[in-house]
């Protein structure tokens, strides 16, 4: 019975309306529409969606509890393992983690998991209230000081594990507002800030971790200092991926080229785009996005609503764009172009030194290589240019350097990222990494995992005599 009913589906703005506002796309469920995706659910005796979570969420337990009507059970059942679900819900990709093993979606549609978790998290903080002091379930307080660098996804769920089995944690951020990655890499009309990210930040300062911003580890303090001068026993790493990557190309120092991450954070932290700020981006009148990642998406759909004409240059085919597909769809929607088995070779500057064109060859797919995959080659003569006075290039990030060069005995891969176990242990004692400090721009789950992951392993190595 439970399988035939169809997936129910979710409210989203206009995309006309949508294209020339920041407010967010997807409305989410109703209570009425979350109880019958609930009642989807099959609650496998062996739930394959379980072991696909990186953070372990018991995904059955909290929608058994949300079909029956207790929703406060749910959130519950939720915060035991996650500690951003509002978050969570809005930006894991799903489709490939929790939704992509779910039964129902071999023959038909998967449990709408994400939009289930959202709404949960959204209820529970619309009636709760923000005056809430319930008190949080943790172990009584130790007094053995941890200290946890970066407040993205990883440093986040890192430090509420830690709290919650009694331990003293500050987070030391080096923005002027916490949540890394959530409060400047991902634009408001996929993450509201003040409506969903703060109020989840708060929830983990609830807890009794102390959240210190404007500190860069590696000039205002070092890891020598917080471990040999200041007390903290244990460190985590989660400084995430945000050394920007170019292609080379020439024309790349011209005004008007940018990194992803420099044009979102100026638009998100920086609050570029609402017009009571000082603080403005040029986005310019017709927009090229190099890349074809969700960040990519991000930047193009944010420079399309700052009033620009936005292409996605992208080298492979629309198969193998490696953003979600939601992504995709709502950029289409949003009347955004995609300019596929497109590679640029030129930024083409003005006599002022502004971009004035992108220039570009057409490719096709070769041969597969040893593991099928075919990579894409240049078609001979095929060069062209697409007019623009921007250029943003969304090609992926790696670990900043800045901890790694001011920590002695910390090593690093070929890549920059942190040398580190599967339990976050890097090469020096009592320090431990994870997210994209290790692994590169990965995804916000897979950083929440390595968090928690770590968490546990900050715990086991404290409580062994050293």
């Amino acid at each position: 019975m439970a399988e035939r009913i169809p997936r129910v589906p979710v409210r989203e703005q206009d995309p006309k309306v949508r294209a020339t506002n920041f407010d967010e796309v997807c409305y989410g469920y109703n209570e009425q529409e979350a109880l019958l995706e609930a009642s989807r659910c099959l609650h496998c005796r062996n739930p394959r969606c379980v072991g696909a979570c990186p953070v372990g969420l018991k995904i059955p337990e909290f929608i058994s509890r949300l079909r029956d009507g207790d929703i406060a059970g749910a959130a519950d059942i939720i915060a035991q393992d996650s500690s951003l679900p509002a978050v969570c819900g809005r930006v894991c990709p799903q489709e490939t983690q929790c939704e992509g093993s779910c039964v129902l979606g071999v023959k038909g549609e998967p449990v709408a998991i994400g939009k289930l978790e959202r709404f949960v998290a959204d209820y529970m903080r619309e009636h709760r209230g923000a005056d809430n002091t319930e008190p949080c379930r943790k172990a009584p307080a130790n007094g053995v000081k941890v200290a946890v660098i970066g407040s993205g996804p990883a440093g986040l769920a890192c430090a509420s594990d830690l709290a919650k089995l009694g331990y003293d944690v500050t987070v030391f951020e080096a923005l002027h507002k916490a949540g890394g990655v959530l409060e400047y890499g991902i634009p408001e009309f996929r993450l509201p800030k003040e409506k969903v990210l703060r109020g989840e930040v708060q929830d983990v300062v609830r807890l009794g971790v102390k959240i210190v911003t404007d500190v860069i580890v590696g000039r205002t303090v070092t890891i020598d200092s917080l471990m040999d001068e200041m007390g903290f026993k244990a460190v985590f790493v989660g400084t995430g991926a945000g050394l920007p990557k170019f292609m080379g190309i020439p024309g790349e120092n011209l005004c008007g080229v940018f990194s992803a991450n420099e044009f979102l954070t100026r638009n998100n932290l920086m609050c570029a785009w609402r017009e009571d700020y000082l603080t403005p981006i040029h986005a310019g009148r017709k927009v090229c996005v190099v890349g074809g990642g969700n960040v990519a998406m991000d930047a193009a759909r944010t420079a399309l609503r700052l009033g620009a004409e936005v292409h996605i240059v992208y080298r492979r085919t629309e198969a193998e764009l490696p953003a979600r597909r939601e992504e995709v769809h709502h950029a289409k929607d949003e009347g955004i172009v995609f300019d596929l088995l497109t590679n640029p070779v030129e930024i083409v500057g003005d006599e002022r030194g502004w971009v004035k064109a992108l220039r570009c060859i057409r490719m096709e797919l070769g041969e597969p290589d040893a593991s099928g995959r075919r990579s894409p080659v240049p078609v001979e003569g095929s060069e062209f240019e697409v007019e623009a006075d921007t250029v943003i290039m969304a090609l992926g990030t790696s670990s900043n350097p800045l901890i790694s060069r001011t920590t002695p005995g910390l090593e690093t891969n070929r890549r920059g990222g942190l040398v580190a176990d599967e339990s976050g242990a890097t090469t020096r004692p009592g320090v431990f990494a994870g997210g994209d400090a290790v692994t590169g721009a990965a995804t916000v789950i897979l950083a929440m995992g390595a968090g928690r992951k770590a968490a546990r392993a900050i715990d086991e190595y404290l409580r062994t005599p050293q």
